[in-house]
């Protein structure tokens, strides 16, 4: 089969993993990406951009899901890295009316490690909602907390970035994705977006979605905190090809870009902070996002979850890469962010034939297993 890009010899066994994942049968489109110190050593694509036929080119982006959750956990940790924002003040600090319903001990750093009682909307809102920042963050503002906060985490998979990009308007008055474009995307010439120009739509992939909606994922008792979750705002995977859903500012799910891209960003933080000479936070911050907060049971997705702050990181049992001083995260279908701080590494891919689940996917497991196995470091 034919794949575009560049593959340092050294990391071959990562382009045979790839190339794997198609002759598998379990890819349509992709593209990986793998960093060391700020330069990319592979970067590659392949397969087709939609279900006509078009192929994946060097340009092409594909809605990412919850691999978004990254880019928004680092514009909160280049506020709190300012000083703008403290995550042990009280979210109510910054958005007075947060406090109520009983949610005034809430912290921001509860926000960060999903802890906040609020892991789905307080009523069942339509994607066409999802779209209007104002109304479900203050579907949010009146919510009773459906647990004690702080007490036990809960994937919030989209109310996250509900509560980040409003703590973000709050403190500095622009919108969650303006703010990532003009002091992230932007300054490191990634091509990543958290609210995509219409002019953009024609080089987004279209997706291959999964059978299930995300609400039929947990198969759980329907009173259940995580089904609650999910069917509080149920998604099929088909809104990503509108307008609407492209252009909305949707920080926990809706960024859209390719493994290029969200290895650029990544590659910052790898790299202690600053990548040729932008320089996002200081590596104070970086390291305090790595401490472990939580590995209690999740209550949405049912497994124990290492939290750190902002992000997934290593933890003794459940390892995903050898590197102790690893923060990642997984998208809805498949996609994936790696930073290994211990080698300044980033592997990073994004496809648009979706699999079923939430916490990553076998093709992206086999690409971190040959980056690994191409240091000899296993």
């Amino acid at each position: 089969m034919e794949v575009s890009g560049n593959c340092d010899e050294r990391f071959s066994l990562v382009q045979e993993a790839f190339v794997a994942n198609f002759l598998a049968g379990e890819e349509l489109g992709a593209s990986a990406a793998v960093t060391v110190d700020g330069q990319y050593v592979v970067d590659l694509w392949a397969g087709k951009r939609n279900k006509g036929g078009d192929p994946w080119v060097t340009d092409t982006i594909v809605n990412v899901y919850s691999t978004t959750k990254t880019m928004a956990s680092i514009c909160l940790l280049m506020l709190a890295d300012r000083g703008a924002i403290d995550f042990e003040a009280p979210v109510a600090e910054y958005w007075p009316e947060f406090a109520r319903n009983g949610k005034g001990s809430v912290l921001v750093r509860h926000v960060m490690t999903h802890q906040t009682g609020c892991s789905g909307f307080p009523r069942p809102v339509t994607p066409d909602e999802l779209y209007d920042h104002a109304l479900v963050a203050e579907l949010l503002a009146e919510m009773q907390p459906w647990w004690e906060p702080g007490t036990a985490p809960g994937y919030h998979a989209l109310t996250q970035g509900t509560m980040q990009a409003e703590l973000l308007r709050r403190v500095d008055g622009r919108t969650l994705g303006t703010f990532f474009s003009d002091e992230v995307a932007v300054p490191l010439g990634a091509d990543f977006h958290i609210g995509l120009d219409p002019s953009e739509n024609h080089r987004v992939a279209q997706l291959d979605v999964p059978e299930k909606p995300i609400d039929e994922i947990v198969d759980a008792d329907p009173d259940s905190i995580a089904v609650r979750t999910f069917r509080s705002c149920v998604l099929d995977g088909t809104e990503t090809e509108t307008d609407e859903w492209r252009q909305a500012e949707i920080p926990a799910g809706g960024g859209i870009g390719n493994a290029r891209s969200i290895s650029r960003v990544h590659s910052a933080i790898a790299c202690g902070g600053t990548i040729d000479g932008v320089t996002l936070m200081n590596t104070e911050t970086i390291e305090a996002a790595l401490e472990r907060q939580t590995f209690e049971r999740d209550l949405v997705l049912g497994l124990n979850v290492p939290y750190g702050t902002g992000f997934g990181v290593n933890h003794e049992r459940l390892p995903l890469t050898p590197s102790e001083r690893t923060l990642y995260w997984f998208g809805w279908g498949g996609s994936m962010g790696v930073i290994d701080l211990d080698e300044r590494i980033t592997i990073s891919y994004a496809m648009n034939k979706m699999a079923g689940g939430l916490v990553g996917d076998e093709r992206a497991f086999n690409l971190v297993a040959a980056v690994y196995g191409a240091i000899g470091k296993s």
